[in-house]
């Protein structure tokens, strides 16, 4: 009896916190209901409720779309460059960040300290404050309008927070496992990429799964640095679909979204192993 009466206790205490959650969380499931249900649906009555089954507005995948007097391209080019730019960015970004990560943690010289805390400051300053330096900077590299030009962008803006993030991870790894490295006959680079690496798979995975979310849902530099149609991302795409809302369609913009969310959903997926795995500043034993 003792033990029942905890447990009522236990389930009285942490029914608050789930009526929370459920609160909090219900707007957002509902919005996402809405967004598949407007997908197939032909017409919203009151704007909200979907009537009528279609798969009219997926069009875009087998064909060209056309809203008023604008033809707008194929959606799987658009698809392409959004994985290029995606991919591009998380691969530079791990093996930067586990380059510098690893100097940062394991090696001591001049002006450590200094490049931590400048580290950080970078990280915190607001990118789109340097929209217009960022613009000219390209422009003289002659990577204006081209997709490395943001995958560089937003590499340097993301990487001081990846850098630290997978230090916290290299601080973890026990100074002994170094040493009996370096007796064995390790280099430098051989401690790093056969002894310590291994080590922090959960930490490589977590600043892989960022950055290519990162990637995938950049908008305002792929917006502003890409002119040419053939370069455009599916951020971009989708702005141009809203227009200025004289020929919108809801339903092609629903089904649109949609497409955009589901790398995501399902990259999420595979990973989610491995964001168990993470205690961020080092692994969870």
């Amino acid at each position: 009896m003792p033990q029942v009466k905890r447990n009522k206790r236990g389930i009285l205490h942490s029914a608050p916190i789930y009526i929370f959650l459920i609160l909090v969380s219900l707007p957002i499931v509902i919005a996402y209901l809405w967004l598949f249900a407007s997908s197939f649906s032909s017409k919203l009555t009151l704007g909200i409720f979907p009537k009528g089954l279609t798969l009219n507005n997926w069009r875009f995948l087998w064909s060209e779309i056309k809203l008023g007097l604008t033809a707008f391209e194929s959606i799987w080019p658009v698809t392409l460059n959004s994985i290029l730019l995606a991919g591009s960015i998380t691969i530079l970004e791990v093996i930067i960040s586990l380059l510098a990560g690893f100097a940062l943690s394991r090696m001591d010289f001049p002006g450590k300290d200094l490049i931590m805390k400048t580290t950080i400051i970078l990280h915190a300053f607001p990118g789109v404050a340097l929209l217009i330096a960022l613009f000219y900077v390209l422009n003289f590299i002659n990577l204006l309008d081209s997709i490395m030009g943001v995958v560089l962008v937003k590499v340097a803006l993301e990487l001081p927070m990846a850098t630290w993030m997978i230090k916290g991870f290299f601080d973890e790894i026990p100074w002994e496992l170094e040493w009996a490295a370096y007796i064995d006959g390790c280099n430098k680079f051989q401690l790093w990429y056969k002894v310590i690496l291994p080590q922090i798979k959960p930490g490589i995975s977590a600043v892989a799964i960022f950055a290519f979310l990162a990637g995938w849902s950049e908008f305002i530099y792929s917006y502003t640095f890409l002119f040419s149609s053939e370069h455009y991302t599916l951020a971009v795409f989708l702005k141009n679909l809203i227009g200025d809302f004289r020929f919108l369609d809801y339903g092609l913009l629903a089904a649109a979204g949609l497409f955009y969310l589901i790398p995501v959903i399902v990259f999420f997926l595979i990973s989610q192993k491995s964001l168990m795995k993470i205690n961020f500043g080092g692994i969870k034993g």
